[in-house]
């Protein structure tokens, strides 16, 4: 899936990644390849990217609130701020 990480100051990760771990505003989520249309709420706290698989190399980013929308196979996550962690 593509998966794009967007601030106001610019893109923060774009590109191919096997899933992304969210911190919703009721809970934690996951969204994975070919994940059904969806819009929800984040909350601050700690994003994951998973690059190859579950148990593959990730990245981690420190959020701030925002929104997330997945359709088409494509994920892009709309955040007041965000820092590589």
């Amino acid at each position: 899936m593509k998966l794009n990480i967007l601030t106001p100051e610019g893109s923060i990760f774009s590109g191919d990644a096997y899933g992304v771990q969210m911190p919703g505003v009721t809970g934690s989520f996951e969204v994975l390849d070919k994940h059904a249309p969806l819009i929800a709420a984040l909350t601050e706290g700690k994003l994951k990217v998973l690059q190859t698989g579950l148990n593959g190399p990730a990245a981690f980013y420190d959020i701030q609130g925002g929104f997330v929308e997945v359709l088409n196979n494509n994920v892009t996550v709309l955040v007041e701020g965000a820092k590589q962690a």
